[in-house]
């Protein structure tokens, strides 16, 4: 797992909009589509206002959800209210795939965003690249501590149970390590440890059971005082 450092927050949101456009070009011209699979926090919304700005090829890019909080249509909370706000692009609105949280039927919701991403990724779906951040407690996605979510081994998505006073969708261990390419954008001086432990591999948090081969860390330097970039 390479680890690059950049200034501040602000720099990380950037670089990491200057690489997924340069790998959207990339998957356009090898395969005609790009698959970009998005977390939340607030450092991804900075990086989505920046790739709105990228030379990227809208047209054949899909954008898809990583984890979502159950939430109304609007919430602050959803990730997707700020995806939105924040990609000024001219992205096909039918080529956003929101994760469909405010469904009655959560488990058949669950099996609807797996068929979407069939859809557009194949049968055993392969997203070009995932971002992901990393939480103070070694939580990503909506990996979290605890959690039985962590040992689904036999779906791409999956609702967890309550995690900081909401349900979750989504995306599970053999769906974001299929993945082509991992970005973890990691920011914030309470990071360290856990950022640390991240690179070391440590499979006793969440975020440890990612795969590394395909993976880059994004960090500022607040993150990584203890990382050797």
């Amino acid at each position: 797992m390479k680890v690059e450092v950049f200034s501040d927050a602000d720099a990380v949101a950037r670089q990491a909009a200057a690489l997924i456009a340069t790998e959207a070009r990339a998957a356009v011209a090898a395969r005609g589509r790009f698959v970009l699979a998005v977390s939340g926090g607030h450092t991804p919304w900075a990086m989505l206002r920046a790739l709105s700005a990228e030379d990227v090829p809208w047209p054949n890019v899909y954008v898809t959800q990583v984890d979502e909080r159950v939430a109304p249509a609007g919430d602050p909370d959803r990730n997707l209210t700020h995806i939105r706000e924040s990609l000024r692009a001219p992205l096909p609105p039918e080529q956003l795939l929101a994760m469909p949280v405010e469904a009655p039927d959560l488990q058949a919701a669950v099996a609807r965003y797996a068929a979407s991403l069939q859809e557009i990724a194949g049968s055993s779906p392969v997203l070009d690249l995932v971002h992901l951040g990393l939480g103070p407690d070694g939580h990503t996605a909506s990996l979290v501590p605890g959690d039985r979510v962590l040992e689904v081994t036999d779906a791409d998505v999956a609702l967890t149970g309550i995690y900081q006073g909401r349900r979750r969708m989504t995306l599970t261990y053999p769906m974001i390590n299929r993945s082509r390419r991992i970005l973890w954008l990691v920011t914030g001086s309470e990071k360290v440890e856990m950022l640390g432990r991240l690179r070391k591999g440590d499979s006793s948090i969440p975020a440890g059971r990612i795969r590394q081969d395909q993976a880059i860390v994004f960090a500022d330097q607040a993150a990584a005082q203890q990382v050797a970039a």
